[in-house]
């Protein structure tokens, strides 16, 4: 059983998070019939200008769902075979044992051990790279860069394993979607942001979303603040990014108002086959960034609520912009929301994230939304 639908309480939420020390916080909730959109806050610090609830925001890793879809699309199309081995389809990128024993199921799933490309990619392309030279300045370095898709995944390939390969918990990698655009290329004989957006874009009608090829984002839009764990301080704005560091795997730009769209259409088995839906909706306990372990399908987080309740979903975030959209098992119920600072909080001794009151904020806006 959901709250009572409250857009008093929903826009008292809003300003409480932003009241927390973020800078501007944006949402739409949906519930049945009923649609509520409120913005708290600023999308620049230096002039006050509002955020408002139409802004486009960069929602990172809410892309994969997406991708994944695409993937699916495909799936029901017969020309992809969720239980095929990459190597099958491209053996120059994982060639060998690895290539034949993961299977595309593994990269949508995140069980493929896999190793994410970032810290490499952001230390140097030189060589092979040391993660730990993953600062505050290589944002600032590599602002303009335009990274090679190839390139990033033999990176990720290259590393040292993440987790078993088909085995559980999974750890989460960009790696993984990397290698899910160019098979959308192989098959589609377009690109990977082509073949996602004819397939899952448009066929949503989703207007004010896209994947970006340049480096602005079009229209109105908050800046992006990034703290980098407070070692970026005071923050400073990253909207402006060559998003090629992560392609369809994260650069989807969109609105909450499309967010809930999107996914109330995919939910409903508008988007992709019942049977590929329910592929989707198998999840396996999967390591996120953050450490914690998270329930996820074929590109769907799975979200369990306080009350009982079920949510599928994603989470994502770039630099300096975050976002999430939920709805709830029967369709009744959705929340999408975006902000504009990430990694907000400092680090302790030991380098774990301490507590941040944003923290609790954001928890009570999410509980207040979906119950």
């Amino acid at each position: 059983m959901t709250n009572t639908f409250d857009p008093a309480k929903l826009q008292t939420a809003l300003e409480t998070v932003h009241q927390a020390g973020m800078p501007g916080i944006f949402a739409e909730v949906r519930d049945n019939n009923e649609t509520w959109r409120g913005a708290a806050g600023v999308a620049d610090l230096a002039t006050g200008r509002p955020v408002t609830p139409d802004m486009r925001h960069r929602v990172g890793s809410i892309t994969k769902t997406f991708t994944a879809a695409a993937v699916l699309h495909q799936v029901d199309l017969g020309t992809v075979d969720l239980d095929a081995p990459i190597g099958h389809y491209l053996p120059q990128l994982v060639p060998g044992e690895r290539g034949a024993a993961i299977t595309v199921r593994m990269l949508i799933n995140h069980t493929s051990g896999l190793t994410d490309f970032l810290p490499y990619a952001y230390s140097s392309l030189a060589g092979f790279p040391d993660p730990a030279k993953m600062t505050p300045e290589s944002l600032d370095d590599n602002r303009f860069t335009r990274f090679d898709r190839t390139e990033l995944i033999e990176l990720g390939v290259s590393a040292p394993a993440a987790g078993t390969l088909g085995g559980t918990p999974g750890v989460y990698s960009n790696t993984n979607y990397l290698l899910m655009c160019q098979l959308l290329e192989l098959v589609t004989g377009t690109s990977a942001e082509q073949a996602i957006t004819r397939d899952i874009i448009e066929r949503a009608g989703l207007h004010g979303t896209e994947l970006p090829l340049g480096t602005e984002i079009h229209g109105p839009h908050a800046l992006h603040y990034e703290a980098w764990f407070g070692m970026i301080d005071p923050p400073r704005d990253f909207s402006v990014f060559d998003m090629s560091w992560t392609g369809p795997a994260a650069s989807l730009i969109s609105t909450v108002a499309d967010l809930n769209r999107f996914f109330g259409l995919l939910l409903a088995g508008e988007i992709i086959s019942e049977s590929s839906l329910a592929q989707m909706q198998h999840t396996v306990p999967v390591i996120a960034f953050d450490g914690k372990t998270i329930d996820y399908g074929l590109g769907l987080q799975k979200l369990t609520m306080p009350g009982g309740g079920t949510y599928w979903g994603h989470e994502g975030s770039v630099w300096g912009g975050g976002a999430m959209s939920m709805t709830s098992a029967d369709g009744t119920r959705q929340m999408s929301m975006a902000v504009n600072l990430q990694r907000w909080n400092r680090l302790d001794a030991t380098g774990r994230p301490q507590p941040h009151p944003i923290d609790a904020a954001l928890q009570a806006l999410t509980q207040l939304a979906l119950g």
